[in-house]
């Protein structure tokens, strides 16, 4: 995790590095400038980077999935793209959908070991609307 997503993750969490977010049957978009990012990452060009590891949507491009999980879920469990992956994924599990639903943040924080042991529901809430863009 770089420094400036771990300070501002402090109060509320800590990623474990577990994995369990790069699981599922849904994937993470990811801009263009994201993929120039991923591509000067993983010193491919960026037609190639989109033809064997994006689909390319009518609205979007996501990350494929692969046996389940995100195409850059490495053998060791750990990201293969971590310095230069999407928001979407540096934002996760502080995700804005839980501000309206509480239920939506105890089925995370159910699925994700990063939370702290004794925050509350309001801390994350206060701590997701006063940080909601600002993950680097």
């Amino acid at each position: 995790m770089n420094p400036v997503q771990e300070e501002i993750n402090r109060p509320v969490f800590e990623c474990q590095c577990c994995g369990h977010c790069c699981h599922g049957q849904a994937t993470v978009s990811v801009s263009e400038q994201e993929q120039r990012a991923i591509a000067e990452y993983m010193d491919l060009d960026l037609d190639d980077l989109i033809q064997r590891y994006l689909v390319v949507k009518k609205h979007c491009t996501e990350m494929k999935i692969v046996n389940g999980h995100c195409i850059f879920y490495g053998d060791d469990g750990l990201c293969r793209i971590h310095p230069v992956k999407p928001f979407h994924c540096r934002r996760w599990p502080l995700h804005p959908s839980i501000l309206n639903d509480e239920a939506a943040w105890r089925a995370i924080r159910r699925d994700c070991p990063g939370f702290k042991e004794d925050v509350t529901y309001e801390q994350v809430c206060a701590f997701v609307r006063e940080h909601l863009n600002g993950f680097k």
